[in-house]
């Protein structure tokens, strides 16, 4: 499956739009992250935690879209993108969406 964020792939040519295809997931924070977020926050630097937590997020919810396009038909997905929203205090919503197509050489 091709993934890309433009709206063509180099070298490739659109002979089908399938339609929109997404993928989410929503993740909460761990009390046992917070308490280290707040030290981290006091002497700064990088919450690694959170920043793999947020990696997982992105990649499962790539994951999903990917499942969505591929039972469309589709063998790549242009126009990528990545939307987070907050549900709640503490837990957030990670959104890949893009279009669904077939390439051809």
């Amino acid at each position: 499956m091709i993934i890309a964020t433009s709206n063509e792939i180099p070298g490739k040519r659109i002979v089908k739009t399938l339609g929109m295809v997404k993928g989410n997931t929503i993740r909460a924070r761990h009390i046992g992250r917070d308490m280290m977020a707040l030290l981290r926050h006091m002497v700064g630097g990088e919450v690694s935690d959170y920043t793999k937590m947020m990696a997982e997020s992105r990649e499962q919810a790539l994951d999903r879209m990917t499942q969505q396009a591929r039972k469309l038909g589709a063998n790549a997905v242009i126009c990528l993108r990545f939307s987070t929203s907050y549900i709640m205090s503490g837990a957030a919503e990670i959104l890949a969406y893009g279009t669904a197509v077939v390439v051809e050489e």
